[in-house]
């Protein structure tokens, strides 16, 4: 397997620094090679007491550091786009977290250009591929025991929403793991959408339009629901239920723990994201590093990313006029061909 790899992590925030303890901590065959965050002081932050890691506030300064053979892209959304495209330019592997960008025409210009090259270099980061529980749906699906899967039922709720999130954002940014989690485990790309927005939460901050029910129609004629709750104020759950033609199977119930004392029992909820799902960040990005040290990429593609904003900015344009939207996307390049066609 040769060297570490040595990884560039762009954004040190709290997906950013919370990879940078994976890297250092976690995984195995990988090191921290350098940091870039516009915030230098956070970027100090992230990395103190590691040892060999340079800092910068320009990415493509840290694309360039010495020792680098790989990218890791934590920062916003927004500056996914540059630091994927620069990454291409100087053939590094790179994980990049979701969006991969946010609007599907910058996703496209990321898809194109990594065609372009013949191979693949991205590996985008919709981590509830790797999570035991998504992982048993998806096998027991594709065994075909259950039948034809007919809908999915899906939950997604936060404690709270952080500052500046706007109505699109719930699916843009949160109920698009479920977009890409539909596409996977049904094997079906999604065609249309439509946006039902109940009375907001008392909850919600003024303006922004929470909960919100996402029903999401694919290429067969199953059906997806998503109720995306991003102030629900209890905890952060995500559940998805399976029906198929002859059972169902639903997770995302036990993934808790229970404790008991004289005065009852009582489930703990997971807080966020990182608590939820910390298991499956380290396999995702241990599968990464070890794809990567094969010079292979295994996990989601750039049209994955791509087919996520499209299906996504479909879905913003049904939350703003109530209608149903279809889902419009290029072609599939040849690069990321679907296995057996």
């Amino acid at each position: 397997m040769g060297e570490l790899l040595g990884v560039a992590v762009l954004g040190a925030g709290h997906m950013g620094a919370d990879h940078i303890r994976r890297l250092d901590r976690v995984v195995s065959g990988a090191r921290v090679a350098t940091v870039a965050d516009p915030d230098l002081a956070r970027a100090e932050a992230a990395v103190a007491g590691l040892t060999g890691v340079t800092v910068h506030t320009d990415p493509l300064a840290a694309l360039d550091a010495p020792g680098v053979t790989a990218v890791l892209i934590a920062s916003p959304g927004p500056a996914h786009e540059e630091a994927l495209l620069a990454a291409f330019a100087r053939r590094l592997p790179v994980l990049c977290e979701k969006p991969m960008v946010p609007d599907s025409t910058g996703a496209l210009r990321v898809m194109e250009a990594e065609a372009a090259l013949g191979r693949r270099l991205a590996q985008i980061g919709f981590m509830r591929r790797y999570d035991a529980e998504y992982l048993r749906l998806k096998a027991l699906l594709d065994g075909g025991g259950l039948g034809r899967p007919l809908m999915l039922h899906c939950t997604h709720r936060n404690v709270s929403s952080p500052d500046g999130f706007t109505s699109a954002m719930l699916i843009n940014s949160s109920v698009s793991h479920e977009i890409d989690a539909a596409r996977w485990l049904l094997g079906q790309e999604l065609t249309a959408v439509t946006v039902l927005r109940p009375t907001p939460s008392s909850r919600a901050p003024e303006g922004l339009s929470d909960p919100q029910f996402v029903l999401f129609e694919t290429e067969s004629g199953a059906l997806v629901d998503v109720e995306v709750f991003v102030n629900c104020g209890f905890g952060y759950q995500v559940r998805c239920e399976a029906v198929c033609e002859a059972g169902s199977a639903r997770i995302g119930e036990a993934h808790t723990m229970v404790v008991t004392t004289r005065d009852g029992a009582r489930e703990e909820v997971a807080r966020d994201y990182l608590v939820r799902f910390a298991d499956a960040y380290d396999r995702e990005v241990q599968a990464w590093v070890d794809a990567t040290r094969r010079g292979e990429v295994t996990g989601p593609s750039a049209w994955d990313g791509y087919a996520a904003s499209v299906v996504a900015e479909a879905g913003v344009r049904s939350l703003e006029t109530g209608a149903r939207v279809a889902v419009e996307a290029a072609p599939r390049p040849t690069l990321y061909a679907r296995p057996g066609r």
